[in-house]
């Protein structure tokens, strides 16, 4: 049975979707030889390639979806090569065989907290699609004096250069003088869209850490740096909450 090229190669963990259709039109991909264009379709049986590296099809078809919980601390980007030579996220991960770690999301530079990293491209595609309107939840800390007519605009929506964007929940977490944390939740992944926020009022925020994606927290005790990976229970428990979000 054919499938897309861009669902057979994001469930090879080659990236999402959206990636994927860019590397097509870069003319990156081969199929059987030949260059693939964007709507063409192809069995797990095909030879296909990506930057003249071919691809175990059936190896990845078979394997099994791993999920890694990772708490990236700030200093660190969400890309495999930097031309700045930055750390990224990928120098901590484990090795993976006949596949590649895809970032569900990013976290830039000065953000840390909990990044989702997984091997299954399909499952990455799940989450990060916009349609599915996954709640992020960060604690963020900011300078300045924060009334109730803030948080009213913050909650209403604020005018952005790309576009209106509103707090879904925001609560105090306490903090003292000029410097208060709070916790806040968006359903979007806009790029820095918590920090281009609270900006567009006049804040700095000093302090960004995200807890929580959908239904996963960061672990309690997971150091900077580290990782853990979901078991099967977690798995099943994640995979029934995306489950429960396409029903509505």
């Amino acid at each position: 049975m054919s499938e897309k090229i861009q669902k057979v190669l994001a469930n090879a963990g080659i990236g999402s979707r959206r990636k994927i259709e860019v590397m097509i039109a870069e003319g990156r991909v081969k199929v059987n030889g030949r260059l693939a264009t964007i709507g063409d379709r192809m069995t797990y049986h095909d030879r296909v390639s990506v930057d003249g590296r071919e691809i175990q099809l059936i190896k990845s078809q078979n394997q099994t979806s791993r999920v890694l919980l990772y708490h990236k601390p700030e200093g660190e980007i969400c890309t495999r090569n930097d031309p700045e030579n930055r750390p990224t996220i990928f120098e901590r991960l484990p090795i993976i065989r006949n596949s590649r770690w895809i970032c569900v999301g990013r976290l830039d530079f000065n953000t840390s907290g909990l990044l989702l990293i997984t091997n299954d491209g399909e499952l990455a595609h799940k989450l990060m699609h916009p349609s599915s309107e996954i709640e992020r939840e960060y604690a963020v800390r900011v300078r300045g004096e924060v009334n109730g007519d803030t948080l009213d605009k913050l909650k209403k929506g604020v005018r952005l250069e790309d576009g209106v964007a509103h707090f879904d929940q925001i609560t105090e977490a306490g903090g003292t003088g000029a410097n208060r944390w709070y916790h806040v939740i968006v359903k979007e992944g806009r790029n820095r869209l918590v920090r281009r926020m609270w900006e567009a009022l006049d804040f700095t925020v000093s302090r960004l850490i995200r807890i929580r994606f959908g239904n996963v927290y960061l672990p309690a005790g997971l150091k900077q740096g580290k990782y853990v990976e979901l078991d099967d229970d977690e798995m099943n428990t994640l995979f029934d909450f995306i489950s429960e979000l396409s029903r509505v």
